[in-house]
């Protein structure tokens, strides 16, 4: 649902509601009219897609938290401004394990366009040094992998970053596929 008609069915709840309280003097429903209108207000600022996207999310579930992804269909038309960050987010978080070469761009415009949360901005920057270390860009990776070692406050993602920064260390075999004696390494001592 278009944002603009959200904020059109609160004005038209509120107006009823106070026409209830005025002329018809039902305090009463006046009052349950006003809390109904909060509804659209909360929505307009919290788009229900992205909520329920989220809750499948914390479930696990993938496949339907993408399933309710995909009915916004105009994110500039559908959702407000804060919550454009979070739409490219969940994408991102959702196409991973599929698609992980769609997973870098939708990183980035998630935190382009500003994440609330420390923790999520440390998990965007955490996709995005997993997608440059898998390019081969060990420094920029070693970069995005400090940032969001600073942005994790909470230590959730220490297992992971630890885990990432051992992979730096690994060498790279494509680097040494031209080098002999480098494929034979450690085959004979």
């Amino acid at each position: 649902m278009n944002k603009n008609i959200k904020i059109a069915v609160a004005a038209l709840l509120i107006l009823l509601g106070l026409y209830m309280m005025i002329f018809t003097r039902n305090l009463g429903w006046g009052i349950v009219i006003f809390l109904l209108a909060a509804f659209p207000i909360l929505l307009y600022f919290k788009n229900e897609y992205i909520l329920l996207a989220f809750w499948q999310l914390r479930k696990q579930n993938m496949e339907k938290a993408a399933e309710w992804l995909t009915k916004i269909t105009d994110y500039k038309g559908q959702l407000h401004k804060t919550q454009y960050g979070y739409f490219h987010y969940l994408l991102g978080l959702t196409q991973a394990q599929d698609h992980p070469t769609k997973v870098e761009p939708l990183m980035k415009k998630a935190l382009e366009y500003g994440l609330n949360m420390k923790h999520d901005r440390a998990m965007a920057t955490l996709n995005l040094a997993a997608a440059a270390i898998s390019k081969g860009r060990k420094q920029d990776g070693q970069r995005l992998l400090e940032e969001a070692k600073r942005l994790d406050t909470a230590g959730m993602m220490t297992d992971q970053i630890k885990m990432m920064k051992d992979q730096l260390k690994m060498p790279t075999m494509q680097k040494h596929m031209h080098n002999p004696n480098m494929r034979n390494r450690g085959k004979f001592f």
